[in-house]
């Protein structure tokens, strides 16, 4: 039986040390608004993502990263909150990397998503699931 993973690590600077801080207790509600789902998921509860504040990253960068393996969606929307709690702006994104534990075919890939923190909007994103059968099949590489 072969284990799939969503593997990231990217920063997000939240401005200053004391927004890092606050943006920790933001990480910890998020965390446990995901295993407290009303009615029960059949699914097991995200991984989500880790979260620290690293000295070498200046005290107001938090580092996010997957453990084993991460939840792209559950980062853009921690991401969505700490840019509307520290009126942040500018543009964040990230990228991943989906990989499989053995050799299958459609077992790895990956993708990249970019926000406009002002607004919470999707500025681009990508995900390459699909995109190569798409493609020799003879599809837009651009759909």
């Amino acid at each position: 039986m072969a284990d799939y993973f969503t593997h990231f690590s990217c920063l997000l600077d939240v401005g200053t040390p004391d927004h890092a801080a606050r943006a920790l207790a933001l990480y910890n509600a998020l965390s446990e608004e995901g295993t407290s789902e009303e009615p029960p998921s059949e699914e097991p509860p995200s991984e989500g993502f880790l979260l620290s504040i690293q000295p070498e990253h200046g005290g107001s960068q938090l580092w996010m990263r997957d453990d084993v393996t991460g939840d792209p969606e559950r980062l853009i929307e921690f991401v969505k909150r700490c840019a509307a709690e520290f009126s942040l702006k500018g543009r964040w994104g990230f990228q991943y990397a989906n990989t499989c534990s053995r050799p299958r075919l459609d077992g790895f890939g990956g993708g990249a998503h970019v926000l406009d923190l002002a607004t919470g909007e999707t500025v681009a994103w990508t995900y390459t699931g699909g995109w190569l059968a798409q493609v020799l099949d003879g599809g837009d590489p651009d759909e």
